[in-house]
């Protein structure tokens, strides 16, 4: 779809109650009665969120597939995702802040991974923002590499993009050294 408007939030924010088990967590198709716990989770993750006109107009596109993460009846999580030929592309993706760093967040991008050989795609690629840090370091862990930074990315601000892909062959992946104006203003 080209929306320059990808959110990828990692689930790193310390949850005060106890650990979920996670293991009872389902993960399935969105659908439309979904939408209300979905935007409230956009809303609580990001500066930026997208509008749910934004959501629709995504998931109508045929190679757009939306899932959620569902606890105790409850929507926890979502990713936004393109089918490509050789590729998945995440468009979005989210846990509720209250239910992060308990593997819900690891457990929706597993079952993505685990549709690469079974769709004979061989990567996964999205954008983070230069400054969600968390999202980059959650990915990382992942097994996602960045593989380039991608210059005022964002039309909402002037904000650069990590380019982030996970590759079935690791060997593809070229090592990448970042460099933006974050750590140019570090380094001064």
């Amino acid at each position: 779809m080209g929306l320059k408007r990808s959110n990828s939030q990692a689930p790193a924010e310390l949850s005060s109650s106890p650990p979920l088990d996670a293991s009872r967590t389902q993960i399935r198709w969105l659908i439309r009665r979904d939408m209300d716990e979905v935007l409230s989770i956009e809303r609580g993750s990001f500066q930026f969120p997208w509008t749910e006109e934004e959501f629709l107009c995504c998931l109508r596109q045929r190679n757009c597939i939306g899932t959620v993460a569902e606890l105790d009846h409850r929507i926890v999580g979502f990713m936004i995702y393109e089918l490509h030929k050789s590729m998945l592309r995440i468009q979005n993706f989210a846990v509720a802040a209250d239910v992060r760093r308990n593997g819900i967040g690891r457990q929706m991008v597993q079952r993505l991974i685990d549709k690469l050989s079974q769709q004979r795609r061989r990567e996964i690629v999205l954008e983070v923002r230069e400054t969600n840090v968390p999202a980059q370091l959650f990915f990382a862990d992942s097994g996602f590499r960045a593989v380039t930074v991608l210059r005022k990315h964002y039309d909402d601000t002037c904000e650069d993009a990590y380019y982030m892909r996970y590759c079935l062959n690791q060997d593809d992946v070229m090592p990448f050294v970042p460099h933006n104006r974050i750590s140019e203003l570090d380094a001064a």
